[in-house]
């Protein structure tokens, strides 16, 4: 089992909320097995987009994120369509009222 630790380059927003909350954590510690350790090693290289595995790490929380917002906003259309909450317009007729 490899240890993988994560160095957070935090923004002022966070330095804020630091002074709020003292526990705020600037790594986080990871384990991760031999194989998984050798493929973050192997995107975190000069041949690869991302430059540490700190930066590989930080981009698939981002995307699980993204993801993750995505899916909430299906299940609450879902939801709308479920409760009879829907327009007979497209997105079509909405675009131009901004």
């Amino acid at each position: 089992m490899a240890i993988f630790d994560i160095y957070c380059q935090l923004g002022q927003h966070i330095k804020r909320l630091r002074r709020r909350s003292p526990s705020l954590s600037r790594s986080l510690n990871v384990q991760l097995t031999d194989a998984l350790r050798k493929y973050v090693n192997e995107r975190a290289s000069d041949k690869d987009v991302y430059a540490t595995p700190s930066e590989f790490v930080r981009d698939l929380i981002r995307r699980d994120m993204q993801d993750r917002a995505v899916a909430l906003n299906i299940l609450e259309g879902l939801d709308d369509l479920k409760h009879g909450r829907f327009s007979d317009k497209s997105i079509l007729d909405f675009k131009g009222q901004d």
